[in-house]
């Protein structure tokens, strides 16, 4: 075969794949001049799942991504070095994945009839493929593949709009990517003197050489042209991640500003949602409206970054989603318990943990949203207060045909204090979970306004009437179904988080003679005369079981959480029932006490995310 120039041998590859390592000198130069160079695009497939298996693919330069039953996550990456589809092709079996270029790639194809050749010379090699395909097997069955889906290594930054990039923009990316690490940035102009000489952007070559430069550093940064040029299209095929960057005027964008430009919509063509980032650029801080005129013209946008220009922060935020080691909170439901989160937060502060992004459940996801708004500890405290204690917002019972409770006071007081900020304008990136009744799913809130997202994730089913969107889906609490949504942050973004628990079920017992429980009519002649003596069990009321039911909803939390996690579990009187909000300054002040208490343990313990 012919190897194109700056390729490296062929030889060396096939010495190194576990298949062929043992075979003599002469069987792996008879292999490799059956093999045939073969280039793919990015985005094209390789392989499809459930084909006929007659070839076996080695993979020379690039990267791979495989995908099992048109799910659009991908199980696994294949890199250079590596081998594509051997235990079908050994086991005679049928393709188990379909498998996709992540980025301009070169691969070494071996024919069955070649392979059958080289078994009938050498029989020998049959134990060395059972050894292999047992150790595959083993790693896809107990997640093997997954774990090696890596990083975004390579990035393209392009415009958004039609506004050009500020240099100050790429000097400070620059700053946040280059220093700490090993990152080459390339754009149209400085590539041919960094390859040597000029050379066909679409040629075997220049993609060998894209692909060999990731090996030599920690990141790629690849500046695009302002329009779709050959430059463009290969930094946007050889990309793994793009970051499509915006200039941002409140509302006074025209929609010629905003609208997707040609290198947007070639990318969103290519690129996974995930893997295409909104950048929106600042002049100042302070509020932000308007963003979701941005996303609503690029649908594929699942997460974007506000990014004040001259404030470094926010770029070193950015790096930090780059690189993988953007720091999240997690928080639980659990009624009044939620008021303990406020104390565990202020602990968090002042320990100089700083956040990239926040998310909940119910309660929990009510006390995010203000964390997320920049409220310190006491006013949350305040707030807290009116809606609960002076407002009596869970107190207010109605006529119950679409709830327990009068769900107006409560809305008045969330539009009140949430104001009518949209949570796609909070600089600080926040979710919320609830429970979609319409189709039985996780409902994700992510953009609209941020105290209906408060309303939803804390519908209490019956005690509230559930929350309804414009698309007709019911939404009630989010912990029906995720009290503690780690795996929420996980979908949204790699890296460490803290995760906030109430261990409220433990050992806990009711000495309640349930025999004694009263009938409807003893209850009635109760009512009738309250100074009767008639004692009846002091057992939890239907509101305080419902509340505990939903909060069982904990216990797969911890499978989702990575050994760099910090989780924090405040002690909560057994005492406190969880719709009795009167004790939210204690419960805020018992948990303060134990964050600080309990961070100062950690610390000494050696945790890295109190380093």
């Amino acid at each position: 075969m012919n190897e194109p120039e700056n390729i490296r041998s062929v030889t060396e590859l096939l010495a190194t794949l576990e298949i062929f390592r043992d075979l003599p000198h002469e069987e792996i130069a008879h292999i490799e001049a059956t093999l045939k160079l073969l280039s793919f695009p990015r985005g094209s497939v390789l392989v499809r799942q459930g084909d006929k298996t007659d070839e076996l693919y080695l993979v020379l330069s690039g990267r791979f991504e495989a995908y099992v039953n048109n799910h659009s996550d991908a199980i696994g990456e294949v890199g250079p070095g590596q081998s594509i589809g051997e235990i079908a092709f050994f086991s005679g079996g049928k393709r188990t994945a379909t498998v996709r270029a992540a980025r301009d790639s070169l691969v070494l194809r071996l024919a069955r009839q070649d392979f059958n050749q080289l078994a009938a010379r050498s029989p020998a090699i049959w134990h060395t493929i059972a050894v292999t395909l047992a150790r595959r097997l083993s790693d896809a069955t107990s997640g093997g593949l997954a774990n090696r889906v890596v990083r975004p290594r390579t990035i393209a930054v392009c415009q958004a709009g039609s506004a050009p990039i500020s240099p100050e923009f790429l000097g400070n990316l620059r700053r946040v990517l280059v220093e700490p690490s090993r990152c080459a940035v390339l754009d149209s102009s400085t590539f041919p003197r960094a390859y040597g000489h000029a050379v066909p952007l679409e040629s075997a070559a220049a993609t060998n050489w894209f692909n060999e430069l990731e090996a030599r550093y920690d990141y790629l940064l690849y500046i695009t042209d302002a329009t779709l040029t050959p430059w463009s299209e290969k930094a946007i095929r050889q990309a793994d991640l793009i970051l499509t960057v915006g200039v941002h005027h409140q509302c006074s964008e025209s929609p010629d500003e905003i609208t997707p430009n040609e290198i947007e919509q070639f990318a969103f063509r290519l690129h996974s949602p995930g893997r295409v980032q909104l950048v929106l650029m600042h002049e100042r801080g302070g509020t932000i409206t308007g963003t979701r005129r941005w996303l609503d013209a690029r649908p594929p946008i699942s997460l974007h970054h506000h990014v004040m220009k001259s404030r470094l922060q926010d770029y070193e935020r950015l790096a930090r989603f780059i690189n993988g080691s953007a720091l999240g909170l997690v928080a639980c439901g659990g009624g009044a318990f939620a008021a303990a989160h406020v104390g565990l937060y202020k602990a968090l502060s002042e320990a100089r943990f700083n956040f990239d992004i926040l998310g909940g459940t119910s309660g929990g996801g009510a006390m995010t949203a203000a964390f997320a708004l920049g409220l310190d500890a006491e006013e949350i405290d305040r707030r807290i207060h009116d809606i609960f204690i002076k407002r009596n917002a869970f107190g207010r019972w109605t006529w119950p045909r679409y709830s327990l409770i009068d769900h107006t006071v409560l809305d008045r007081a969330l539009m009140e204090h949430y104001t009518q900020v949209d949570i796609e304008d909070l600089w600080t990136p926040y979710f919320a979970v609830s429970t979609n009744l319409s189709d039985g799913t996780l409902y994700y809130h992510r953009r609209g306004p941020l105290w209906e997202a408060v309303r939803a994730t804390s519908a209490l089913p019956a005690l509230l009437p559930p929350f309804y969107t414009s698309e007709g889906e019911m939404l009630v609490d989010g912990s029906l179904l995720d009290n503690v949504p780690v795996s929420a942050m996980r979908s949204i973004k790699s890296g460490p988080n803290v995760v906030i628990s109430f261990n409220v079920r433990g050992t806990e017992r009711f000495d309640v003679n349930y025999r004694k429980l009263p009938s409807r009519g003893q209850l009635g002649l109760h009512m009738a005369n309250p100074f009767s003596r008639r004692a009846f069990p002091a057992a939890p009321g239907p509101l305080s079981v419902l509340v505990r039911s939903l909060m069982v909803s904990r216990q797969d939390f911890r499978a989702a959480m990575d050994e760099g996690d910090l989780l924090l579990v405040p002690p909560i009187p057994s005492r406190l029932n969880p719709l009795d909000w009167t004790q939210h300054t204690i419960l805020k002040e018992d948990a303060y006490r134990f964050g600080v208490s309990e961070l100062a343990r950690l610390k000494a313990a050696g945790h890295p995310l109190t380093e």
